[in-house]
């Protein structure tokens, strides 16, 4: 996955923690707008999420931001 989406993957994640709790959940669409302007990035983080790591489509941000950081 490239660095610019773990960025944005930890940037959410925590902004999302910050505002709801630990105990927030998410799904990968959580990192985009509501127009789809980069399939391609989309398809990254769907790959990485369902196919990679066969995550269920809600999860906790705090598992995916430590997924995430310990890819860095």
């Amino acid at each position: 996955m490239r660095d610019s989406l773990k960025a944005r993957i930890i940037e959410v994640c925590n902004s999302k923690i910050a505002y709801k709790g630990d105990n927030v959940g998410l799904s990968f669409y959580a990192f985009f707008s509501n127009k789809n302007k980069d399939p391609e990035l989309l398809m990254e983080a769907a790959t990485w999420w369902i196919h990679t790591h066969q995550l269920d489509h809600f999860e906790k941000a705090l598992k995916i931001k430590t997924m995430v950081e310990q890819e860095l």
